[in-house]
């Protein structure tokens, strides 16, 4: 599984961390991911104040996908924040839409919008 941490912009707000997510999130991987992310985000207590996960070389998505944002989405509230940046009509951002999760969790087509907001 390739993932990978890649630090902020700098000029992006305190606290925030920018994490880039697999071209694939299936079943196979969610769940490692969902552990991986949480052991980051854990390191980053208190100081996390914005998870950003960037989804725009996600290339494959299914239900897994949507639940593993939504459960880091939970997991973080009240502390923390969930953004996303999705490739505009990507495949993310479709499933995203379909799934309803968009209206839980802001959603950028870019990440400097992302960063921005």
């Amino acid at each position: 599984m390739i993932f990978f941490l890649r630090p902020c912009e700098p000029n992006s707000p305190p606290g925030s961390t920018l994490l880039a997510l697999p071209p694939e999130i299936d079943g196979d991987n969610a769940s490692e991911l969902f552990t991986l992310i949480s052991r980051l985000t854990r390191l980053r207590v208190p100081r996390l104040e914005v998870l950003i996960l960037d989804l725009t070389g996600t290339h494959f998505m299914d239900s897994q996908g949507v639940r593993l944002v939504n459960d880091l989405r939970r997991q973080l509230q009240p502390r923390a924040r969930v953004r996303v940046v999705v490739a505009p009509g990507g495949v993310a951002s479709r499933i995203l839409q379909i799934t309803g999760l968009r209206r839980d969790v802001p959603v950028y087509d870019n990440l400097a919008e992302a960063l921005s907001s």
